[in-house]
């Protein structure tokens, strides 16, 4: 499955207990962002494809941008700067 956001919107890989996703998803709510989350623990596959991003990792939340690019962990203003770009 292809998981590349619209122009101006994100795919973030989660889970439920991510501090750092739920930080991340209300700054994005905050600021009109918006993004599909896919909580790895319940979407087949989707770890795995997590791990292939962070080099073994099942490290969240990893973002992916509409140009394909990835991020592990970004800040807001890093989303909105490549969101811009």
């Amino acid at each position: 499955m292809d998981y590349t956001p619209e122009a101006g919107s994100i795919t973030m890989f989660s889970t439920s207990w991510c501090g750092y996703c739920r930080r991340l998803k209300s700054q994005l709510d905050a600021q009109g962002i918006g993004y599909t989350e896919v909580n790895i623990e319940e979407v087949e596959g989707t770890a795995e494809l997590v791990e292939s991003l962070n080099g073994g990792n099942q490290t969240v939340p990893t973002v992916i941008f509409p140009d394909g690019t990835t991020a592990t962990n970004p800040s807001l203003a890093d989303v909105r700067t490549r969101l811009a770009a």
